[in-house]
C-alpha cells in the first residue's frame, strides 16, 4: 500500500482545493508546501503596522447564495463559504487616462453601460450591440464550457463557434470606433497579460461578464483568510499538512507515478501527485526530462512564459478620502494604445499602465484606525530585469518605483505625502517568492493555444494532475476551481481501482 493516495505540491490556491476536495472524498492526502503558510500568492506579509494583501484585486465567479458562481459553488462544496466574510464591490473599475478620459463602471451592465454612452454619446449603437453579444456569446459559452453540452456543435452554439478563438481586437474594432472607448471596455486584459490584439475573445468576454454577472469581491481579512479556512478544512477532513517542506523529487517508473522525495530526503510512496507548482518545475526539475514523454516536452518547449508584475504595496497614515481615492480598483493609464503599453512592459522605460487597489474602500477595518494601504502594480517581463547587474538592482528598482508613484500622482497628487511604508517588489522578488519561472503571476502566455481549451490537466505521465495558473487561465477564480477540477479527476480514478 502507498503511504498516500495523493500527494500535492504546493499549498497555492489550485493545491488547497484539490488537496481538500480530495480528503473529503476520504483519499489519504499528504500537501507539502514549502512556506510556512498557506496560499502562495493568496497570502499576506508584515510591514510595520499593516498587513499587506499579496495579490487579490478583485475576487470573480462569486455570486450569491441565491445566485451562485462557479467559485461559490467550489467553496460550498468544501463547506467554507460560510466561513469566509465576502464584501461586495459596487464598482467594476475607475479607469483613467490623464487629459483622455475618467470613467467609473458600475458592477451592472445597464449602469455601465450608460456611463460609457454618456462618455461616449457617438457610440451609443456601438455600445449596446457590443454588450448585447458579449451577453450571448457567454451565455452559449457556459452550455459549452461548463455545462458539458453533449449535443455542443456550431448549429446549437453560432456565436461560440465562430468567435471564441478569435481575437478581441477585432471585436472591438467592429463595434466600438473610438480607441479610449476600446480601452475603457476591454481593461481587462491585463487580468490575462496580453493585449486585445494577442487575447482570445473567449478569455476576455468571460472575464468582463463574470464580473457583471457575479459581481466583483473583496475578502475580510485578505485572501490569506480564504487560504486559512480552505486548509482547515482539508485538515478537518483528515488530510495531513507539511510546511516548511518542498518537493524536491518525483520518481516515475514505467510511466507512472512511484513516488515523492522532499528537501529533507523523506521519500513517500504515492499513485497520484497534483502539482500547483507549474510545469517547468515539475517536469524538467522534479521528474527530470531523461524521464519524460518527448511529445510533452515538445508541447512544454513551444510554449511561452508569460507577465511577472513590479508591485509597491503603500500604507498610508490617513483615510482613502484624505488622498482622493473613493474606488478600490482603480486603473491609470499613459495611454489608450494596449499594444504599446504592453510592449513597454518588456522595457525599463517606465510603465504606461497602472492598477492602484485601495483595499479601505470597502472594507474601513482592512487598516489600522486612521491608516489605509494599496497596492500600485504594473505589470513586466523578467528579461529586463535580469539583465541588471547586481549592484545597479536596488538603484533601478527604486527608480522604477518613482516612476510608477508618479504615474499615480497625476490622479492622486497626494499619496506620496501620506507614504507611512513602501516595499516594492519586482519580477525577480516574484519569481523568488513563487518559484514561477520568468516570476510569471499567470503562467504561460494566453494564446489560444494556451487556453483551457487546449491545455490538458492530466499529464501522459501515469497519475500525475497539474493545477493553477499554468494549467489555462491565471486569476483567483480560475486556479481554485482548476483544484476542484483535479481532484474530482482524482477521486473517479481512485473509486474505480
Amino acid at each position: 500500500m502507498p503511504d498516500y493516495d495523493v500527494v500535492v505540491i504546493g499549498a497555492g490556491n489550485g493545491g488547497l482545493t484539490a488537496a481538500a476536495g480530495l480528503a473529503k472524498n476520504g483519499h489519504k492526502t499528504l500537501l507539502l508546501e514549502k512556506h510556512n503558510v498557506p496560499g502562495g500568492c493568496a497570502t499576506s506579509f508584515i510591514r510595520g503596522r499593516f498587513e499587506f494583501e499579496v495579490a487579490l484585486h478583485q475576487l470573480s465567479g462569486l455570486g450569491f447564495p441565491e445566485f451562485p458562481g462557479p467559485l461559490r459553488g467550489v467553496l460550498n462544496e468544501l463547506g467554507v463559504a460560510d466561513k469566509i466574510d465576502f464584501i461586495q464591490q459596487k464598482n467594476l473599475y475607475r479607469i483613467v487616462v490623464p487629459g483622455e478620459m475618467d470613467i467609473n463602471l458600475k458592477a451592472e451592465r445597464a449602469a455601465a453601460e450608460e456611463a460609457l454612452i454618456r462618455e461616449f454619446p457617438a457610440e451609443k449603437e456601438g455600445i449596446k450591440k457590443f454588450f448585447d453579444l458579449l451577453y450571448a456569446f457567454c451565455l452559449e459559452a457556459v452550455g459549452v464550457l461548463f455545462m458539458n453540452d453533449p449535443e455542443a456543435s456550431p448549429e446549437k452554439y453560432p456565436l461560440f463557434f465562430k468567435l471564441a478563438l478569435k481575437d478581441t481586437k477585432g471585436i472591438l474594432d467592429e463595434y466600438l470606433k473610438n480607441r479610449s472607448l476600446q480601452n475603457a471596455v476591454s481593461i481587462y486584459w491585463s487580468y490575462a497579460g496580453l493585449p486585445p490584439s494577442k487575447l482570445s475573445f473567449m478569455e476576455f468576454a468571460m472575464t468582463l461578464w463574470a464580473y457583471l454577472e457575479f459581481k466583483p469581491w473583496h475578502i475580510k481579512g485578505g485572501s490569506q483568510a480564504m487560504s486559512n479556512a480552505i486548509c482547515d478544512a482539508f485538515i478537518n477532513f483528515g488530510g495531513d499538512v507539511r510546511f516548511n517542506c518542498s518537493a524536491k523529487k518525483i520518481n516515475v517508473e514505467n510511466g507512472k507515478i512511484k513516488s515523492v522525495i522532499t528537501e529533507y530526503g523523506d521519500e513517500i510512496s504515492t499513485k497520484f501527485v497534483v502539482s500547483n507548482a507549474g510545469p517547468i518545475p515539475t517536469l524538467i526539475d522534479m521528474i527530470g526530462a531523461e524521464n519524460c514523454p518527448a511529445d510533452e516536452l515538445k508541447t512544454l518547449n513551444a510554449r511561452t512564459i508569460g507577465l511577472s508584475a513590479f508591485t509597491i504595496y503603500m500604507g498610508f497614515d490617513c483615510n482613502p478620502a484624505d488622498m482622493g481615492i473613493d474606488k478600490a480598483t482603480n486603473f491609470i493609464c499613459s495611454t489608450s494604445d494596449a499594444d504599446y503599453a504592453h510592449k513597454k512592459m518588456k522595457t525599463l522605460d517606465g510603465a504606461e499602465f497602472s492598477l492602484l487597489t485601495c483595499y479601505d474602500v470597502d472594507d474601513p477595518d482592512f487598516s489600522p484606525p486612521g491608516a489605509c494601504q494599496a497596492s500600485l502594480v504594473t505589470l513586466q517581463y523578467m528579461e529586463p530585469w535580469m539583465r541588471i547587474p547586481q549592484a545597479k538592482y536596488y538603484d533601478t528598482k527604486c527608480r522604477f518605483a518613482e516612476n510608477l508613484i508618479d504615474l499615480a500622482e497625476k490622479v492622486f497628487p497626494d499619496i506620496r505625502k501620506h507614504l507611512e511604508e513602501v516595499e516594492p517588489a519586482t519580477p525577480l522578488t516574484h519569481m523568488r517568492y513563487l518559484g514561477h519561472p520568468g516570476g510569471s503571476i499567470y503562467g504561460s502566455e494566453h494564446f489560444t493555444r494556451e487556453t483551457s481549451m487546449f491545455v490538458q490537466s492530466k499529464s501522459t505521465i501515469q497519475g500525475l494532475h497539474f493545477t493553477g495558473a499554468w494549467n489555462g487561465a491565471g486569476g483567483f477564480q480560475p486556479t481554485l476551481q482548476s483544484g476542484a477540477s483535479a481532484a474530482r479527476q482524482i477521486s473517479r480514478l481512485l473509486k474505480k481501482q
